[in-house]
């Protein structure tokens, strides 16, 4: 939402995102979009998703008088259409007809670091990575069980899983033995991106994804993805650059394995090719022509 909204800014417009948060709050980013916190409680077992009162963003929002409304939150706020409908405001749910983009600078193959890859690899011969909440509608348990199938087909393999949330105790427990490394949640999206720049493969299991910014960039950093046949994330991946596979670990480990035994050189610039597609200054295009 961010990047959207500071290429609506560019385009000209004025924006303001109403986001959930622990107290009431305005601010204007570096972007000049204006942000504007309302208090929300957290919803238990999902790691940090808040849901905020309907009225309250109604009120906000008639103060605002937009010309254009997208919501964001199609189970909380599914109101707001029929609340735009009656105040005559163009509104639009986002629901991914518009692809996203993917910020092709922070993420790059050109932030691959071999002295942390070795760190965090050991003497395995292939580094596996999952970025992501560790909530359970994403499935990390997947990816956990897909080294615990590599590891007894004889590959030497690592999985690292950058990310926190409610089910890491029992995750960290499911993998006890395994060859699996918790980095826990990391604050830096330089970090991020040169972990997953390291990566040889990385994995993407959660079946509910409409779209799934961390897949894309995985891509983006030149590492080819296995994603969810049942997500919406089939529609990203293309042969040479990741698989989409049933939602069991035996086929996550066989497309891994499938990926590991392409040239690594081809791999990686068919990910990074794939990324490019998806650059923010076409998704804010698609989006603001959405809106129109």
């Amino acid at each position: 939402m961010h990047h959207l909204g500071a290429g609506y800014v560019a385009s000209g417009h004025q924006v303001t995102l109403v986001v959930p948060g622990r107290r009431y709050a305005d601010e204007t980013l570096p972007s000049g979009v204006r942000r504007f916190f309302l208090p929300a409680p957290q919803i238990p077992g999902t790691g940090g998703y808040r849901a905020v009162d309907p009225h309250r963003v109604r009120a906000v929002v008639k103060r605002l008088e937009p010309d254009r409304l997208e919501v964001s939150d199609r189970l909380t706020l599914r109101g707001m259409g029929g609340w735009a409908r009656r105040n005559g405001v163009p509104s639009m749910v986002i629901s991914r007809r518009v692809p996203l983009g993917v910020d092709l600078t922070t993420f790059a193959p050109a932030r691959r670091d071999d002295g942390w890859r070795h760190t965090l690899s050991g003497d395995a011969d292939a580094l596996i990575v999952h970025c992501g909440r560790l909530s359970p509608e994403k499935h990390v348990e997947r990816s956990v069980d897909t080294v615990a199938e590599l590891t007894e087909a004889g590959h030497r393999v690592r999985l690292v899983i950058a990310g926190d949330g409610p089910r890491r105790r029992a995750l960290e427990r499911r993998a006890r033995g395994l060859p699996v490394t918790f980095l826990g949640f990391l604050s830096g999206r330089g970090d991020v991106a040169r972990l997953l720049a390291g990566a040889d493969v990385s994995l993407a299991p959660g079946p509910h994804e409409t779209f799934g910014p961390a897949a894309l960039e995985a891509l983006a950093s030149g590492t080819p993805v296995v994603v969810s046949a049942s997500s919406a994330l089939r529609e990203i991946v293309r042969p040479g650059c990741g698989e989409a596979v049933d939602d069991h670990a035996p086929a996550f480990a066989g497309a891994v394995t499938g990926l590991l035994e392409c040239p690594e050189d081809a791999r990686r610039a068919a990910a990074r090719a794939r990324a490019e597609e998806f650059a923010w200054p076409r998704a804010v295009q698609g989006m603001l022509s959405a809106l129109t």
